[in-house]
């Protein structure tokens, strides 16, 4: 009886002729059948970025053998490889305020199975949105937080990504900065932010969109940093506007942008097709 597993392998290297090569070939001697292969070569930093995925069916080396042979490969080239699994399932975690839009499209993505994914909570900062999390049989975690109990806040939030054993953390319109003592402590986050980064970062974009007679508004999926709004971007959406638009106009167009922009990030870092580097990502879609 075979599989549908598949293995996944990023690797980030110094660039060299025959790289391609190399990796194919050492995949096609253990007997691994390619599916798909993406490459890409950064000139100005030197970097060669592959992403390779084949069938665990008829692959020579046993999968628990198997990352000691790719840690050796990557040491072998000079670069980092990381190894995953098809059927490894990631654990995310949703943080939430009041909007449910957000929230609401990806809890469904997540129940049709279109999000390969495990969602064993959700944490807001109010507890307006248990209910639907209730209707989705998610664990819902109401966990205040103000300046003066922020830290507090933050200490519970890692307790309880501690106890589900929490990979992925995805801000769905969760209305709180999380400080730089979290990120040093869980630095996977994804966040949904309601502008064409770099344009109108901070609070009200869609207010500053329609002041400066914008044509196009966007949304923009990104990885958390320290730096407000410039962590490294995995997916932008757009959607045209014109003079007849009013802020509401592109407040309620601008939530069509966030669900599909959030989505189709999440979806492309739990199929391991986003790599980070240099502050940057390249995303094999």
């Amino acid at each position: 009886m075979t599989s549908n597993v598949s293995v996944i392998l990023q690797l980030i290297c110094p660039d060299r002729p025959g790289l391609v090569r190399d990796l194919s070939g050492w995949v096609a001697e253990k007997g691994g059948n390619i599916r798909h292969a993406d490459h890409h070569t950064d000139f100005g930093a030197g970097l060669f970025l592959s992403r390779i995925e084949w069938d665990l069916d008829g692959f020579s080396l046993k999968r628990d053998c198997m990352a000691a042979s790719i840690e050796a490969l990557a040491k072998k080239l000079g670069g980092k490889a990381i190894l995953h699994f098809s059927d490894e399932l990631t654990k995310v975690a949703i943080f939430a305020s009041k909007q449910d839009h957000c929230l609401l499209d990806l809890l469904w993505r997540f129940r049709s199975g279109e999000l390969p994914m495990i969602v064993p909570l959700v944490i807001s900062n109010h507890n307006k949105l248990r209910s639907l999390c209730q209707d989705f049989g998610v664990d819902f975690e109401f966990v205040p937080s103000s300046p003066s109990s922020k830290k507090d806040a933050e200490e519970h939030m890692l307790e309880l990504l501690d106890n589900h054993q929490i990979e992925v953390v995805v801000l769905a319109k969760y209305m709180q900065i999380l400080s730089s003592n979290f990120l040093e402590r869980f630095s996977t986050v994804i966040n949904i932010h309601h502008s064409f980064l770099p344009a109108f970062i901070g609070s009200k974009p869609y207010h500053q969109a329609w002041q400066r007679g914008v044509k196009l508004i966007g949304a923009t999926a990104h990885y958390v940093t320290e730096d407000l709004d410039a962590g490294p971007i995995i997916e932008q959406t757009v959607a045209n506007v014109s003079h007849r638009d009013e802020v509401d106009d592109l407040i309620r167009k601008g939530r069509d942008l966030e669900r599909l922009a959030l989505a189709r990030a999440l979806r492309l870092h739990l199929r391991r097709q986003v790599m980070v580097y240099r502050g940057r990502t390249a995303v094999f879609a």
